[in-house]
């Protein structure tokens, strides 16, 4: 059965390149050889006369050598041609291939993030800021991040930042689960409410988020 366009490409992989090339670096050490075979007759190259100036074969040559090697760096040179041509074709359809295949993979996480967002809980807070060295900096927590968990505070029950401010209160010392969109991932984070050198237990600003 006849190979259509699209299977050839979907078989050209780096491998199949790599040993064309290897192929391609065989015929050219064949054809030096063949030259080194017409440098050794009296250097006669492949124009160089076969005959002495009276027209007859010169005594000095090797004249089945000469014409077998002309004959074959010929050969060589035409599969050499055709080699090259078919290199040039296989990097293009892999190139092609590995770049249609980046915009696959990029498309699809794209769609998957988009579907995560989509899955995600509605943010209720957002941290507009955290004091180096704090208990909130130590989780991880950073500027930006939307809370859509802190503790037992969801988008369910919350209320007002006074529904952060008790658990944070009831919780020194104590670890507590707090989930965050970030780059619009879900980002999980254990944060101790704790004394630390600076003011509060968290060292972070929230404020409500209005949607």
């Amino acid at each position: 059965m006849k190979m259509t366009e699209e299977n050839k490409k979907s078989t050209i992989t780096m491998e199949v390149v790599q040993n064309l090339i290897k192929k391609k670096d065989e015929i050219e050490e064949q054809i030096k050889a063949y030259y080194d075979v017409l440098e050794d007759q009296g250097g006669v190259g492949m124009e160089g006369s076969l005959v002495d100036v009276e027209g007859y074969p010169r005594a000095d040559l090797d004249l089945y050598q000469v014409r077998t090697a002309r004959h074959s760096i010929s050969c060589l040179q035409n599969d050499h041609k055709d080699l090259m041509l078919e290199i040039e074709a296989a990097l293009h359809q892999l190139h092609a291939h590995e770049r249609a295949k980046r915009q696959h993979d990029q498309q699809e996480a794209q769609e998957e993030a988009m579907e995560q967002e989509r899955t995600l809980p509605p943010a209720f807070a957002q941290v507009d800021h955290v004091t180096q060295g704090s208990p909130a900096s130590q989780a991880g927590l950073r500027v930006g991040d939307e809370i859509i968990e802190f503790g037992s505070v969801n988008p369910g029950n919350f209320q007002n930042l006074q529904n952060i401010a008790s658990v944070v209160q009831h919780s020194e010392g104590k670890s507590l689960s707090v989930a965050v969109v970030r780059d619009g991932q879900r980002v999980q984070i254990s944060l101790v409410p704790q004394r630390w050198s600076g003011r509060g237990l968290l060292g972070c600003n929230i404020q409500p988020l209005r949607r």
